[in-house]
């Protein structure tokens, strides 16, 4: 009998890319015990949650509330007395140091790459617990090809202990649209582009905003979802060249509806270990402009027009194709949902348990 524990701390935690690969993991996994993929006389899964969790719902893999408190105390210091005999998964970036048995998802190594995106308390401890894990850990899962090598290089992971194991951009059909969002914000009166972005340096908004100016168009508008912008684009829509929709964060199904009547999604990226919005994108039949740095190409493949994010007349060139070219459009839609029906959060779940077979054998 195989035991499987789960990290269940991303259920107390904000809803960023990262919990989004989680949850859906564990989503996708707990569909494949309900079917019988891992039948009980050779495995037993449990979700370990800190005690403020929210109730997840599954139906094949029961949770427990274990110890005291949450966060990284929770989770360096109580997670590991209740994982004791079993192999504990870590779908989040991080995990207990002091797990006999783990395999843990490191999804890039931004705060070595890109230190300036995040606060440096937060910079300080992954810089030294990314690597730690990587000692520590049987293995470790990341997203992309790119990612791989990023972690070699800055956290000094063995190439022998990391696995890489896409993601998937499925779940955003998963809301019905809420076209209801287009009203509300004065959309659709004329073409839109969407940007998805948290707002960090990395996301490159800078770009985006200096792309728009030098386009010098009044004939689209930019829509924002995510995020705070940090003063980076001018208030008056007509001095920016177009007028602009701040929208902040929306759920799935406004996002959907975005994705679906949208003109492309813009996402000139610096930096990525995958990049979920232009896969989500694609689900749904949006074009993409895609930067042509990182990961983004290795997940684009040939669907996704691309752009260097470093020069805003190459973005500015590009949104010019997308919006004069209504034939280039409708191919990179077609090649959009090609692409994604190649990834599949139910072949992430498989990926995970083939290297959790090789761990536990």
């Amino acid at each position: 009998m195989n035991r499987v524990f789960i990290n269940g701390r991303y259920l107390t935690q904000s809803i960023t890319g990262v919990q989004r690969c989680a949850a859906e993991t564990v989503r996708a996994l707990d569909r494949l015990v309900v079917e019988g993929e891992y039948p009980a006389a050779e495995w037993t899964f449990t979700l370990l949650m800190p005690p403020s969790a929210p109730q997840p719902a599954l139906q094949g893999i029961p949770s427990r509330a274990v110890g005291r408190g949450q966060g990284q105390w929770w989770e360096q210091l109580q997670l590991p007395l209740h994982t004791r005999g079993g192999l504990l998964l870590s779908f989040a970036n991080v995990a207990p140091l002091a797990a006999r048995l783990q395999c843990v998802t490191i999804h890039d190594a931004s705060v070595f790459a890109v230190p300036d995106a995040y606060r440096i308390l937060f910079r300080t401890w992954y810089r030294f617990l990314l690597p730690a894990l990587g000692r520590r850990a049987d293995r470790v899962l990341t997203d992309s090809r790119f990612s791989r090598e990023e972690l070699i290089r800055w956290a000094r992971i063995p190439e022998s202990k990391l696995t890489v194991v896409p993601l998937a951009g499925e779940h955003i059909l998963a809301a019905p649209a809420d076209p209801g969002v287009l009203a509300r914000n004065d959309l659709g009166k004329r073409p839109y582009i969407v940007a998805v972005s948290s707002g960090s340096p990395h996301k490159n908004l800078q770009g985006v905003a200096q792309a728009v100016e030098r386009a010098g168009r009044h004939d689209y508008d930019l829509v924002l979802v995510g995020g705070r912008y940090g003063g980076v684009f001018k208030d008056g829509g007509a001095e920016s060249g177009t007028r602009i929709r701040r929208l902040g964060y929306v759920t799935d199904g406004e996002l959907r509806a975005l994705y679906e009547n949208a003109a492309c999604l813009l996402y000139p990226s610096l930096y990525e270990g995958f990049g979920l919005p232009p896969l989500e994108a694609m689900a749904c039949g949006c074009p993409v402009i895609s930067s042509n740095a990182a990961s983004l190409p290795e997940v684009c493949g040939d669907a996704a027009l691309y752009c260097d994010p470093r020069n805003p007349s190459d973005i500015a060139a590009r949104i010019s194709e997308i919006l004069d070219q209504p034939d280039l459009r409708r191919t990179l839609r077609d090649r959009a949902l090609a692409r994604a029906r190649q990834f599949s959060w139910s072949a992430t779940a498989r990926a995970v348990m083939a290297v959790a077979r090789e761990i536990v054998r």
